[in-house]
């Protein structure tokens, strides 16, 4: 298939290019980056900020299939960042879609626009989007995804969404930099009693599962128009995991702890002050970092092995032995 990867310099945008290219597909890819090894490769490149219709539009002829990575995430408090990065942006992949006549599209989603800062423990793609979210990031995800489902059917689109949870690996730029950005300066605090269970996927695991479900996507598959989780199948103890992650990189464990209660107050004020401030940059701690640190949230991954064979064929173990090995070839990650 000719193939659209948005986000081509992202984490898990590269690995879907990596394994479309591999078994032969033809691949475009959008990128606000520059992303010449891409071109390398054979990737046609185009430089797109997603934001802008016309470019999205042009982009997407003579598409047959969507891989709609792209997005932002993070705790920041200003709404209009995310609203126009996740929603907008998507909303005009949605549109260039129709316009195009582009056959399917596979939505990068994210667990978190059901999480509402409870516990949840083994949860099924029946759980409901909450009334209220605790960040902006999973309220513009949840609003995103909508659409791409609702679009289901639209002018012969086919679309669905995966929700891969906190993807990790080699080469990955955001959630285990920050965690020894932090582990370094001296700022990594375990927050609640350290017990809590969640989900991880190794990130190759989540591009399969993305070239699964593109191929699943068709009229009479159950796919067309649904959201699935993606993960490892067995949750880790978060801050066990946490430290395996800081000893790979020469860290020392977590040390110090507050509650979730302290965390909750404090990500409130914070979350405040930035807002009355107008500050651009992340705050240090919210409700929705304390929440996820704190509370267990993992997922019943059957509906997507039922529905199109979906199978974590990278273990964890092997995953964190592969992710030592790549480390000790970056010395300056």
């Amino acid at each position: 298939m000719y193939a659209l990867v948005t986000g081509a310099g992202g984490f898990l945008g590269r690995y879907i290019i990596e394994r479309l290219l591999a078994r032969g597909d033809r691949v475009s890819a959008t990128s606000r980056i520059a992303a010449s090894d891409l071109a390398a490769l054979g990737v046609t490149v185009i430089p797109a900020d997603l934001r802008d219709f016309n470019a999205v539009v042009a982009a997407c002829r003579g598409i047959d299939c969507v891989f709609h990575v792209a997005g932002v995430s993070g705790i920041g408090v200003k709404s209009r960042y995310f609203h126009e990065n996740n929603v907008l942006a998507t909303r005009n992949v949605l549109e260039a879609c129709r316009r195009n006549r582009v056959g399917r599209l596979v939505y990068t989603g994210s667990p978190s626009v059901v999480f509402d800062g409870r516990d949840q423990c083994g949860v099924d793609e029946s759980a409901p989007y909450p009334t209220k979210w605790l960040g902006h990031y999973p309220r513009s995800k949840a609003i995103a995804e909508r659409a791409v489902l609702a679009a289901n059917g639209e002018n012969g689109l086919l679309t669905c969404s995966l929700r891969p949870h906190l993807i990790w690996g080699p080469r990955d730029r955001a959630l285990i930099p920050r965690l020894y950005d932090r582990a370094r300066r001296k700022r990594l605090i375990r927050i609640g009693d350290g017990e809590n269970l969640i989900d991880i996927v190794y990130v190759e695991n989540a591009a399969a599962a993305h070239l699964q479900v593109a191929d699943a996507l068709t009229p009479r598959s159950p796919v067309a128009g649904n959201a699935y989780f993606i993960s490892q199948g067995e949750p880790v103890n978060c801050w066990r995991w946490i430290d395996e992650l800081l000893a790979l990189g020469g860290l020392p464990p977590v040390e110090k702890s507050i509650s979730l209660a302290t965390a909750w107050r404090a990500g409130a004020c914070f979350e405040l002050l930035y807002k009355i401030l107008r500050l651009a940059s992340e705050p240090p701690m919210t409700r929705f970092l304390a929440a996820q640190f704190a509370r267990s949230h993992y997922y019943d991954i059957g509906r997507a092995r039922r529905d199109f064979g979906y199978h974590p064929a990278i273990s964890t173990t092997e995953g964190m032995e592969r992710l030592k090995a790549w480390l000790k070839e970056h010395p300056n990650y």
